[in-house]
C-alpha cells in the first residue's frame, strides 16, 4: 500500500506575506494617529514644572485649620515687552512689608526674581501670580529669614491675562487651636448630596427600566407582529438614550429645571433607565424557558407568566445590576456637577475655577473614599445576591 504524502508543514501566521501587509498598514494608521493627536511625550518631562505646584496643592487637602494670622503684600507687573533687562533690587527705605521684582514688564515665559523685605520673620507662605481678573496662580512656597526677607526666582505663567498683573506673597501662621475646616464641612455636605443624587437617580431608573425591559425582551415580545413592533421600538429607545452622554442631558435639564441636584438626578435617571433597560432585557432573554412553558401550558395569562415564570429567575440579577448602577451613578455625578447637576462636582468645579487647589484636593479625597467604600459595599451585596439565587 502506497504511503500517504506528507502534508507541507504549517507556516506560522507571522511568516506569511499578508501579515507583513497588515503590519505595514497598521503602522501607517498609528503613525498618522500619532501625528493627528499631537502626541509629544517629551512635554511630560519638559513642562512638568508648570503642573507641579497644582499637583502639590491637590495632595495637601484642607481637612483641619488653625486660628491663623495672615500677612499679604504684592508688587505690580505689566504684561508688555520689556525695555530693559533685570535691575538690582534695592532695600526699601521704610520698615513696612514690601515685595519687589527685578523687572516690572515682560512677557509670558520670561524669568524674574521676587524679593520680600520686612515681612514676618521665620514664616512660611505662598507666592501667587495674580492676573487682571484676579485669578491666582501658585508660584511656590517661600520662607522668610530672621529679618523677614526672602528671594525667589519665578516665571511669568501662561495664566497671565490683561496688561496689569501682580505678584502676591501671602504669609500665614498658626495662632490658636485646630478645628475642622470649612472646606471639609462643605465637602461632607456635598458628598452626602452626591450619594443621594446617585441613589435617587438609580431608584427612578430601576422603576422605569424594569417594566420596559419586559417589552424589550425578544423571547417574550416577538411571537406576534404587534409585540415585535413594540420590541424594536423599545430597544431603539434604549439605544438612542444610551447614545446621549449624561453630561449633555445634565446641560439640558439644568436649563429646564435650573442648576442643582434635581437636574443631575434627571440626567442620570434617563441615561440609567436606558442602560439598565438593555441589561435587564438581556437577562430576561437568557432565562430558562422551561418554567415559562409550563406555566403557559396551564392557561395562565401573560401577566401571570411574567410574575411566576420570568420574574423569579431575573429578580436577583435585577437587584445586582441596580446596586452596580448606583455605584456608577455616584461616580458619574461628579462630572455631572461640572455643568450644574449638583453634588460634589459642582463644588469641585468652583474651586478649580478659582484655582483653590487645596480645597479641590479635599473634594477629590472625599470622592475617592466614597467611591472605594461604595465599590466594596456594592461588590459584597452583589455577591450575596448571586449566592442567594
Amino acid at each position: 500500500m502506497a504511503s500517504m504524502p506528507t502534508p507541507p508543514p504549517h507556516r506560522p501566521f507571522y511568516t506569511r506575506t499578508k501579515f507583513f501587509v497588515y503590519l505595514f498598514v497598521a503602522l501607517i494608521v498609528y503613525a498618522y494617529g500619532w501625528r493627528v493627536t499631537e502626541i509629544h511625550p517629551t512635554s511630560l518631562i519638559k513642562d512638568f514644572h508648570l503642573v507641579k505646584p497644582l499637583v502639590t496643592a491637590l495632595l495637601q487637602p484642607e481637612l483641619i485649620t488653625f486660628e491663623t494670622e495672615r500677612q499679604t503684600t504684592e508688587a505690580g507687573f505689566f504684561l508688555q515687552k520689556a525695555t530693559a533687562g533685570e535691575s538690582a533690587i534695592t532695600p526699601p527705605g521704610t520698615q513696612d512689608p514690601v515685595l519687589r521684582l527685578t523687572r516690572t514688564r515682560g512677557q509670558i515665559g520670561e524669568t524674574l526674581t521676587a524679593r520680600g523685605f520686612h515681612l514676618a520673620p521665620n514664616r512660611t507662605g505662598k507666592l501667587y501670580w495674580v492676573n487682571a481678573i484676579e485669578q491666582e496662580y501658585p508660584l511656590g512656597e517661600v520662607t522668610t529669614d530672621g529679618r523677614g526677607g526672602f528671594e525667589k526666582q519665578i516665571t511669568v505663567p501662561t495664566t497671565a491675562r490683561g496688561d496689569e498683573q501682580y505678584v502676591r506673597v501671602v504669609l500665614t501662621w498658626e495662632t490658636g487651636e485646630w478645628h475642622v475646616s470649612e472646606t471639609l464641612t462643605l465637602t461632607a455636605d456635598k458628598i452626602v448630596e452626591t450619594l443621594f443624587l446617585g441613589l435617587m437617580a438609580t431608584t427612578f431608573a430601576v422603576l422605569f427600566a424594569a417594566p420596559l425591559s419586559f417589552l424589550g425582551a425578544r423571547n417574550l415580545m416577538t411571537r406576534r407582529a404587534t409585540g415585535t413592533a413594540v420590541y424594536y421600538l423599545v430597544r431603539t429607545g434604549f439605544n438612542v438614550l444610551r447614545a446621549i452622554e449624561p453630561l449633555i442631558m445634565a446641560i439640558l435639564f439644568a436649563v429646564w429645571v435650573g442648576i442643582g441636584p434635581f437636574a443631575g438626578v434627571l440626567a442620570l435617571a434617563v441615561h440609567s433607565t436606558a442602560a439598565l433597560g438593555k441589561l435587564f432585557s438581556e437577562q430576561i432573554e437568557s432565562i430558562d424557558p422551561g418554567p415559562v412553558e409550563a406555566i403557559t401550558a396551564t392557561g395562565a395569562r401573560p401577566l401571570q407568566v411574567v410574575l411566576y415564570g420570568v420574574l423569579p429567575q431575573v429578580l436577583p440579577q435585577f437587584l445586582a445590576l441596580g446596586f452596580y448602577r448606583w455605584d456608577i451613578n455616584v461616580r458619574m455625578s461628579t462630572i455631572i456637577g461640572f455643568v450644574g447637576g449638583g453634588g460634589i462636582g459642582f463644588l469641585l468645579q468652583q474651586w478649580i475655577n478659582l484655582l483653590q487647589y487645596n480645597q479641590a484636593g479635599t473634594a477629590l479625597l472625599a470622592i475617592a473614599v466614597v467611591v472605594i467604600a461604595l465599590d466594596v459595599v456594592s461588590a459584597k451585596v452583589r455577591e450575596r445576591i448571586t449566592l442567594a439565587s
